[in-house]
């Protein structure tokens, strides 16, 4: 398994979607498909709130602080489970980096 990377994402970058990608609804989940790619992706329910909330560039902090106000969740329990979410996004160039700061 690859190392996370502390350099690819932190909680300063801001993160966007990948333009180009057909989402769907189904039973409440959200599923993808990224035409770039080829593939399918099943975000389940809370990876598809996570790509709502990335439709418009923000900070993976924002969105930690976005989650835990919406979600019965602890700060680090998030983080330890979004940013592998987010870097899985981005190995599969579906999430882009708008800026680190």
């Amino acid at each position: 398994m690859k190392m996370l990377s502390e350099d690819k994402l932190s909680m300063e970058t801001i993160i966007v979607q990948v333009p180009g990608n057909i989402t769907s609804d189904m039973d409440g989940e959200t599923v993808m498909m990224s035409i770039d790619n080829g593939k399918y992706y099943n975000l389940g329910t809370i990876g598809g709130h996570i790509w709502k909330s990335i439709k418009t560039p923000i900070t993976i902090n924002k969105l930690i602080s976005k989650l835990t106000s919406e979600f019965d969740v602890e700060n680090s329990e998030c983080q330890q489970e979004v940013i592998p979410f987010l870097e899985q996004l981005l190995n599969e160039n579906i999430l882009m980096i708008e800026k680190v700061l």
